[in-house]
């Protein structure tokens, strides 16, 4: 990819840029796009694997995606934010969604949506390499206490 393609997906992968600043997009919108980098994650992380079975992928992907485990994850990786990733997890923390999900407590819940609001804040901010380094250690954490 050229420099000038690079620096048209700065904030993202695809060229679509959000339509305002990374601090401007609402802390749910964010946990929105969130959601979906790091279930994308985890799904490249379990077809690395040797077992490529669609039932047994989908069974092992929910331990890591759901509330329970992205609640776990933030609370694993808290001693190793930045300020300002700490304030971003905050403001996802306390914002307020319209529904909650069957299987997980509000605390759970709340936990999660701030963890998926800090990886769509470092995915549209382009701290692409953080982003990889958390979801890294985020996965083998999740990974390691399954065992």
């Amino acid at each position: 990819m050229s420099s000038s393609n690079n620096k048209e997906l700065e904030g993202g992968w695809f060229p679509f840029p959000p339509s305002r600043p990374v601090r401007l997009i609402p802390p749910i919108v964010l946990a929105y796009i969130g959601d979906s980098i790091y279930e994308i994650a985890v799904r490249q992380y379990l077809i690395s694997l040797p077992n490529l079975r669609p039932h047994h992928l989908h069974r092992t992907a929910t331990s890591f995606v759901s509330a329970k485990a992205q609640s776990r994850i933030l609370a694993f990786l808290d001693p190793i934010l930045t300020e300002e990733e700490r304030d971003v997890v905050r403001q996802g923390r306390n914002a307020k969604s319209g529904s909650m999900p069957k299987n997980a407590d509000v605390l759970e819940y709340r936990h999660a949506t701030a963890f998926e609001c800090l990886v769509g804040y470092l995915y549209y901010a382009g701290h692409h390499e953080r982003l990889q380094e958390l979801i890294k250690q985020a996965i083998e954490y999740i990974d390691s206490s399954a065992e």
